[in-house]
């Protein structure tokens, strides 16, 4: 198995970093990764990861949600109690980005492609684009939706979208810059691009620390702060217009680290650092577990 070593900063290419932590892989192979910080423009990254080829096998397994449509658990459960408020939440933020009740959306990592069925009820033409086969015929079976493999994304023709939707994807990505370099050829002119990121400057990662769910190695390969996530899309000319918190991701985020911390289930706990990320969250977005990025090509 061929592994990716970082000597220099993925994001901006310093070469101030140094370890922080080392987090486990709760979800499928047990094994540790060190996650490394940069100094210069402060994103997080982890080390040693597999590459391209080999990172499949890490995304096996049935409590891997976007791909699986699991409702084992009380935390799945949960999740799917709230995801008609969360798939409105986006519907609105890619309405109001783009001016438009209707319009053309590619959904980058849709997954089982329940986002796209939302927007389709509403009338927008959908596209989506994963690289899971399981997830793929998932949305086939599940929504009538034919996803295309993620390799397609540099096959598109260029300015077709008025809007680019990533939800908690970018973390995923191993060719980093290929991949908002050509989003950014693929938007209209006026088009929206929204981006969606777990922010290791909450409370519940601060809290959490090398326990915390988002860290979620090795799958995310890069960990975002609101900084980081500037100096990222500034140097491909794309700017953040605004900003918008993920309000029920604290709550599921933080469950699921209380799970990986004590190893019960440790509701109360995990409702209660949810709840106190909620509020510091609502007050500044920059503090929310989630943060959406809205943004505009210049």
């Amino acid at each position: 198995m061929s592994f990716i070593y970082h000597n220099t900063c993925p994001v901006c290419g310093a070469a101030t970093s140094h370890k922080v932590l080392t987090a486990k892989d709760y979800t499928v192979s047990k094994e540790t990764f060190d996650i490394i910080h940069c100094g210069h423009c402060s994103v997080r990254y982890t080390q040693n990861v597999p590459d391209n080829a080999n990172i499949g096998r890490y995304y096996q397994s049935q409590e891997y949600i976007s791909h699986s449509e699991t409702r084992q658990g009380l935390i799945n459960r949960l999740y799917h109690s709230v995801r008609k408020i969360t798939l409105r939440s986006k519907q609105n933020w890619v309405k109001a980005a783009t001016g438009l009740k209707q319009g053309s959306i590619l959904d980058i990592g849709c997954g089982t492609g329940s986002f796209l069925h939302f927007m389709q009820q509403g009338g927008w033409e959908i596209t989506g684009l994963e690289p899971d086969d399981t997830a793929r015929q998932n949305a086939k079976t599940l929504y009538n939706i034919e996803p295309r493999p993620s390799a397609d994304l540099f096959t598109l023709p260029a300015g077709q979208f008025d809007a680019i939707t990533m939800w908690h994807v970018l973390e995923h990505v191993h060719t980093l810059h290929d991949y908002i370099r050509q989003i950014r050829t693929l938007l209209k002119p006026e088009g929206a691009l929204l981006i969606a990121v777990p922010n290791y400057t909450s409370p519940d990662a601060e809290h959490y620390a090398e326990h915390w769910a988002a860290y979620d190695v090795p799958r995310h390969l890069y960990h975002f702060s609101p900084a980081a996530m500037k100096v990222l899309l500034k140097q491909h000319k794309i700017r953040v217009v605004k900003k918008h918190p993920m309000v029920f991701d604290g709550f599921y985020v933080s469950l699921l680290s209380e799970k990986y911390k004590t190893g019960g289930n440790g509701l109360f706990k995990g409702f209660w650092n949810g709840f106190i990320s909620w509020r510091k969250g609502l007050k500044e977005v920059d503090r929310c577990s989630s943060v959406v990025y809205e943004c505009k090509a210049e």
